[in-house]
């Protein structure tokens, strides 16, 4: 008997969101990650749960109607982590006919149904609060409802609520060698220790790993995919308000901004397409230039490769939006099932259809994600205010600050971090602003945090304030712990 029924090879969104659907069917399952919980594409990923209505000029409608059910769902499961936000799109005169928009636009809130979100409307810039940091010739604007999303703490909470449902979560866990046969043999170096393991089947979610490992490690044919690299940057925040920006750049592509981190603003995706190591892909000079140049093109203050406090990249498929799921099967040898790329919004029903596919090797529950809420995530999406509230009437101690980026990364989970403290200082040593020693024995412990770049750039983007110093300590506390 195999020991497990599904091992799943990669840590990304993909494959933790399959590895929470396999668990809660009562399925064995192991996921081996080689670095951290997404640590690669989820990086660069634009912090956004949307339709993409842009998508309308491409055709996509069904797709486009997908997205949004999927919007609403994870509104709901995850309301710590998805946030209903205003998107605003300035018209420019030199591109898009502003009626084809607002035809556009129409359509899309007509997609989304009985949405809870605020209606679109047109924004006129010379009045409204959007208007204040962009350039005086931007007169009117569209604006609607969609939602911004943390994709790494996404990522995480789904690997944790796999792991309480049974799953065993390996991060540091590199799979170097696969026989296939009626069952999977694999070879893991887990933490610089070989282990064996069994599985009936196998997923290869090891996003741009993806032809290394089905070649190097699984011995099969690649599964042919380009790849692009996809950067962004983050500069001193350059709006005072919660808005998204959707800016029209002049290669026709959709630059967005985003508040980010309290005192920051996210800009991106710069594409360009990449060959070589993933491991090694970065944002480079010509990357920053271009975002800079789309975002100069709408804000007052120019933005300048000078002003990029911090760049991110990662390598994802060219084809990201639907990405690809393919079963491989031959008589008398346990399947193999690749997947690769796709939108974040889509991620919880792209793991549906993985497991779709492999339903007929397994007796297993039927789907049950769509409801359940992520860990931390049992409260109405409106009520998020009032849980930062009552953590403040709790935790007389905690800041408006402090308090609110508990809330939306830990939700009602935070009573778990803060327990029965009275002070700052029962929750331990204090690094940069806020950051307990408590709050990282809780990541270290139930969340698989391993380094101080694991908590300082995924579980949350405390390394953009922290010192150098600050840093160190943090990296000494967790050795030590």
């Amino acid at each position: 008997m195999a020991d497990v029924d599904i091992a799943i090879i990669g840590g990304g969104l993909n494959g933790v969101c399959i590895a929470r659907d396999a668990a809660g069917r009562g399925l064995r399952v192991a996921l081996f990650e080689q670095g951290d919980l997404g640590s690669g594409a989820a990086m660069a990923a634009p912090h956004l749960m949307h339709g993409d209505f842009i998508d309308l000029e491409r055709g996509r409608a069904r797709r486009v109607r997908a997205a949004l059910t999927e919007r609403g769902a994870a509104l709901c499961v995850a309301p710590h982590l998805v946030r209903p936000t205003r998107f605003v799109l300035p018209l420019h005169a030199d591109e898009r006919p502003p009626a084809m928009l607002r035809a556009g636009l129409f359509f899309y809130d007509r997609l989304a149904g009985q949405s809870r979100l605020p209606r679109p409307e047109i924004l006129d810039l010379t009045i409204d609060e959007a208007g204040h940091p962009l350039k005086r010739s931007l007169g009117l604007a569209l604006a609607w409802s969609d939602c911004t999303v943390d994709e790494s703490r996404l990522v995480v909470l789904n690997a944790v609520d796999a792991a309480a449902r049974g799953a065993a979560i390996r991060t540091g866990a590199r799979c170097v060698w696969a026989e296939r046969s009626e069952i999977w043999k694999l070879s893991i170096v887990n933490r610089g220790r070989r282990e064996s393991v069994t599985a009936r089947a196998l997923v290869n979610a090891s996003g741009a790993w993806m032809p290394q490992v089905a070649g190097a490690v699984l011995h099969l044919p690649a599964v042919q995919a380009s790849f692009v690299k996809v950067s962004q940057i983050v500069v001193r925040r350059v709006f005072d308000h919660d808005n998204v920006y959707v800016l029209q750049n002049d290669d026709r592509r959709m630059i967005y901004a985003i508040p980010f981190h309290r005192d920051f603003s996210l800009i991106g995706l710069s594409e360009r397409g990449f060959h070589g190591d993933p491991a090694a892909v970065s944002a480079g000079a010509d990357d920053l230039a271009y975002l800079c140049a789309a975002a100069s093109r709408y804000f007052r203050e120019r933005v300048a490769p000078a002003d990029v406090l911090h760049a991110m990249a990662g390598c994802i498929p060219d084809d990201r939006r639907d990405g690809f799921i393919k079963l491989s099967r031959r008589r008398g040898e346990a399947p193999v099932l690749t997947v690769v790329g796709g939108a974040t919004t889509m991620a919880r029903r792209r793991a549906a259809q993985a497991l779709a596919k492999l339903i007929r090797f397994f007796a297993v529950l039927p789907p049950w994600t769509a409801k359940a809420p992520l860990p931390g995530g049992d409260f109405p999406h409106d009520a998020f205010d009032d849980q930062v509230d009552d953590a403040r009437r709790r935790w007389t101690f905690l800041g408006e600050r402090h308090a609110r980026r508990l809330v939306s990364a830990y939700g009602t989970r935070i009573g778990q971090i803060l327990g029965a403290a009275k002070s700052m200082d029962d929750l331990g040593p204090l690094f940069g602003d806020d950051l307990t020693g408590a709050e990282v024995r809780y990541l270290m412990n139930e969340e698989f945090a391993r380094f101080a770049d694991d908590i300082l750039w995924r579980r949350s983007k405390l390394g953009l304030t922290m010192s150098g110093k600050d840093r160190e300590a943090l990296a000494a506390f967790m050795a030590a712990a």
